[in-house]
């Protein structure tokens, strides 16, 4: 794809590899189905909205490819609408150049060392030992402890922490707040019941092309290593306690909790605010519900919800008869109550 911004829907199909349009017009920016003006292009990504492409004002719209829907606009219709979005606005939104060379305020300790094009932002401080790669930037407040490794094009966002002797691949990004390599949370009570700290010895291990979203943890493993697997995501808020893999191209998305040792597979997905037991597996391509808990592995590409965690099918018909539960016990009572009677009879 070009990087030169579309300028009308015809530029805009050619830029996403899609039939043209009968009719062209310019289009000036991308926006939501209820915002979207007579230049502007928004996207149907399933047919529960289309009542609302059926009103809205944008100038043109992609959908589906299979849409049968109503619209007042002319259609780009693509298999994937989501993704040719998503291409659009890297387009329209290229992200801003990042600043290179190191500001007069950055402390790098004399053994680091720092790639070409790297940006060294204002009060960042980088410790002994530290490897930076190429075009790596660093924003404000960054800090480095000693022995830690970057990789190259990764960028890392103000007051992000990287505890020592951890490593980063390529192209990682970590947004603000972020802790990588604090220590787990190992303590075991003695003959007095008080709690000895467990020396968290082992280190933290993030693959190419993860990106881990603002003020998520992950703490580094007793022994060994704490793995985030290539391509995946974790969401704000997420805690990867110590001695956890997380497999490749997984989604964990905001306020999940994972435990000590817990494994998630490959294109695996944690809905937000879900979390697991530790020591346990959750599967390949596997799907665990917002809010739920995990006490036990997971199989490979299924779904489960609710806590403790059961199929999400289970899960949602259990679900449906909460609200039933009150009225459920005063008919039992009813019941024992009549029954009583007619066994004293």
């Amino acid at each position: 794809m070009s990087m030169t911004p579309p300028r009308t829907l015809r530029d805009v199909a050619a830029a996403l590899g899609l039939e043209p349009p009968a009719q062209d017009l310019p289009i000036a920016a991308l926006n939501t189905v209820d915002e979207a003006g007579p230049d502007e292009l928004t996207f149907l990504a399933n047919d529960r909205y289309a009542l609302r492409l059926k009103s809205s004002r944008a100038g043109a719209a992609l959908v589906p490819a299979d849409f049968a829907g109503e619209a007042p606009m002319p259609l780009l219709r693509t298999p994937r609408p989501r993704i040719a979005f998503a291409q659009l606005l890297a387009l329209f939104h290229p992200p801003r150049a990042r600043r290179t060379g190191r500001h007069p305020t950055a402390i790098v300790a004399e053994s680091a060392s720092v790639g070409a094009n790297v940006g060294l932002g204002a009060y960042v401080v980088v410790g002994e030992n530290v490897r930076i790669g190429d075009g790596t930037t660093l924003h404000p407040h960054v800090v480095v402890y000693d022995d830690v490794t970057i990789g190259k094009d990764c960028e890392i966002h103000s007051h992000v922490s990287l505890r020592e002797g951890i490593s980063l691949g390529d192209r990682v990004s970590v947004h603000n707040g972020t802790v990588i390599g604090a220590d787990g949370f190992g303590f075991e009570p003695d003959e007095r019941g008080h709690l000895l700290k467990v020396p968290q010895v082992g280190t933290v291990r993030i693959d190419d092309d993860v990106e881990i979203q603002a003020n998520s943890c992950v703490d580094r493993a007793a022994l060994g290593a704490t793995i985030v697997g290539t391509g995946t995501k974790i969401d704000n808020l997420a805690q990867i306690a110590h001695g956890c893999v997380v497999g490749k191209h997984a989604v964990i998305c905001g306020q999940v909790g994972l435990a000590g040792s817990s494994i998630v597979g490959d294109h695996a997905m944690m809905g937000g605010q879900s979390a697991s037991a530790g020591h346990i597996v959750i599967g390949a391509r596997a799907k665990v519900a917002a809010q739920s808990g995990a006490m036990f592995d997971v199989p490979d590409g299924t779904e489960v919800g609710g806590s403790p965690a059961i199929p999400v099918k289970d899960a949602l018909r259990a679900a449906l008869f909460l609200p039933q539960l009150p009225d459920i016990a005063r008919r039992l009572k009813k019941l024992e109550r009549a029954f009583a009677k007619d066994q004293d009879a």
